[in-house]
């Protein structure tokens, strides 16, 4: 905890303890062997990353720690191709070294994967290597850096690095906490199950939020954390009278240029049967992105043509992690599409694209 938070913190009345918690009955918390005991308590802790169970995981760095890296090597391996690992190779290539991506699967699989396949077709242009539908099998130390042991679809292989960096995924920071000591339910990765007022199900003592709860529909995000902490507080304070509402969240990968989406993908609004019209273009010859000489562009609009609704937007390109905030406003505030489509935007902006995507 930053010093100077925690001098706020005592000055409006909170004590802060620090050690490692645990709990030792449902109305009880153990912090580094002091008891201390609550009408409630907030479970908050977080995610970790994932234990990924593969020889030599020891040597894996943590996504933490490679931002606190006062250099790069010159050869870096990212385990995961989800969207840690996607940022971090950006950033890293950008500044001369040699990326390597490394998944198993689809690539940063909750977002639209027509625009997903042309990011992944911009990074192998930067010169990042991607290995899809690879298993790392193990990592062993080789004199000042790392052997990467691969399974490659049957085909056992390795790479050489001189970092190997942990993007294979975050699940809640929750294992410590001994949650069944106080009847805390939670799913096999370590969420705290909750009901509509992010109160425990089976601990009404206890509330989570964040990345420590299993809260259905929401995402891993640090503004959504945030938001679960103020509904949490409110119904501690109030009583239980508030609940999420997780519409329009919008998600962004901050690669170079950016991939940003919210609401439903086409194959979800497939899978629900809803009467949609869907427009999906390249952008990359639009004078937003011509001005800054960038390649990569392409956009995906889901609209319920019944509701004429946006009910979905996929952006790629320059300043995507920004003009997405207004797709997020309409899903959220209900805003109808024709409305989007002809509001009077400021030019020329990248949100004065908007109406060309509807």
């Amino acid at each position: 905890m930053p010093a100077d938070r925690e001098k706020a913190f005592q000055k409006a009345g909170i004590a802060t303890y620090h050690g490692p918690a645990r709990f030792v009955s449902p109305e009880r918390l153990s912090v580094d062997g002091q008891v201390l005991e609550a009408r409630h308590f907030v479970v908050d802790s977080g995610a970790k990353p994932r234990h990924l169970g593969i020889p030599g995981e020891e040597h894996l760095l943590t996504s933490t720690a490679f931002l606190e890296l006062d250099q790069l090597p010159r050869r870096i391996a990212f385990l995961g191709a989800g969207y840690i690992s996607f940022e971090f190779a950006h950033v890293s290539r950008r500044a001369g070294a040699q990326a390597t991506i490394i998944g198993r699967g689809k690539p940063l699989l909750h977002f639209e994967q027509d625009l997903v396949a042309r990011l992944v077709h911009h990074t192998r242009s930067l010169g990042i290597e991607l290995r899809l539908d690879t298993e790392v099998t193990g990592l062993e130390q080789r004199g000042g850096g790392y052997r990467v042991r691969l399974d490659a679809q049957g085909r056992s292989e390795t790479i050489d690095a001189d970092l190997v960096i942990h993007g294979g995924g975050r699940v809640p920071n929750t294992e410590g906490l001994d949650l069944r000591a106080a009847d805390i339910a939670a799913e096999p990765d370590g969420g705290v199950r909750v009901n509509e007022f992010l109160q425990s199900v089976t601990n009404p003592r206890v509330y989570a939020a964040g990345d420590a709860a299993a809260a259905p529909g929401s995402l891993q995000l640090t503004p959504v954390a945030g938001y679960e902490g103020a509904i949490v507080a409110s119904n501690l304070l109030k009583g239980n009278a508030r609940r999420p509402d997780y519409r329009g969240i919008p998600s962004v990968v901050f690669t170079v240029p950016p991939l940003a989406g919210v609401g439903l993908t086409e194959a979800q609004a497939q899978a629900q049967q809803l009467d949609v019209r869907v427009k999906s273009e390249d952008t990359s010859t639009w004078y937003t992105n011509r001005r800054v000489a960038e390649t990569c562009a392409m956009f995906k609009v889901i609209v319920d043509s019944k509701a004429d609704r946006v009910v979905g937007a996929h952006l790629l390109g320059p300043h995507a992690d920004e003009v997405i905030n207004l797709f997020a406003l309409a899903i959220r505030s209900g805003v109808p599409a024709t409305d989007l489509k002809h509001l009077l935007y400021a030019y020329p902006t990248s949100g004065s694209d908007v109406p060309y995507m509807m």
